[in-house]
């Protein structure tokens, strides 16, 4: 699949994310991305056609990195870009409703600067806290393949290497999210026990370190999706709360 937004292309996540000996460069690298050709079509298609409330604006319509500082304590991990949040700021949930919940609450416990999040270039910054996920695309209906989801593995594995000094904390949103994240932090660094943690809302497990680093402490949270904040399967009072336990566990 040709890109027209990337130009330097990077077609190999796993030989390039396994070269980047900092998170300046693995983000860099993750933005070149074009190893999925349905989600290079996707992206790049709604960065064309856009939503009319944002006709005006110039869409990123590239994979996108993480967000957040490289001594991170608190990993928060999502699901993928929105097609018209993220794919279109260029910012791990910024620019849709989920965002504006999460960063909200985040705000709250102190892990944010402001509780509003618009784009690139608004002030935003995050306290000891990094946000990403395992697919780095907005996929169509919010539902990337297991082959993509596979493909885009090392992107997240490494940034999770890279954090390994400093992460204490993985807080992970919704199910596919903690399903997907498992085998990764396996891969980076912790024993994954077995049967695997079952995910839930305030579940919590301790991974313990292979490397004989430090122990990790698994988080789970509802999605920030519309669809649990809008019926209250979600709350702010719900969300606020396990960042509070996140930031308890990590130090902060």
């Amino acid at each position: 699949m040709i890109s027209e937004l990337v130009d330097d292309p990077v077609t190999d996540p796993a030989a390039a994310a396994r070269g980047a000996r900092e998170l300046g460069v693995l983000d860099e690298r993750i933005a070149r991305c074009t190893a999925c050709p349905r989600l290079v079509e996707w992206r790049e298609q709604v960065a064309r056609e856009k939503r009319a409330a944002f006709r005006d604006q110039t869409y990123w319509g590239r994979p996108v990195p993480g967000f957040g500082p490289p001594d991170a304590a608190i990993a928060v991990v999502g699901l993928a870009p929105a097609a018209h949040g993220a794919n279109r700021t260029g910012r791990m949930f910024t620019g849709d409703r989920s965002g504006d919940v999460l960063y909200r609450a985040m705000h709250d416990v102190g892990l944010a600067s402001q509780p509003h999040a618009h784009g690139l270039g608004d002030g935003l910054v995050l306290h000891r806290t990094r946000i990403t996920s395992p697919v780095r695309c907005a996929p169509p209906a919010n539902k990337p393949t297991p082959a993509e989801r596979d493909t885009c593995r090392p992107w997240l594995a490494r940034e999770l290497v890279l954090l390994r000094d400093t992460v204490r904390v993985v807080l992970v949103l919704g199910g596919f999210g903690w399903q997907a994240v498992l085998p990764v932090l396996h891969d980076a660094a912790w024993a994954v026990p077995s049967p695997r943690p079952k995910f839930g809302h305030g579940a919590e497990a301790v991974l313990p370190a292979r490397d004989g680093g430090a122990d990790l402490n698994l988080l789970g949270c509802y999605h920030v999706s519309q669809q649990n904040t809008f019926t209250g399967t979600l709350t702010p009072e719900m969300l606020r709360d396990v960042l509070r336990r996140a930031r308890e566990l990590a130090g902060i």
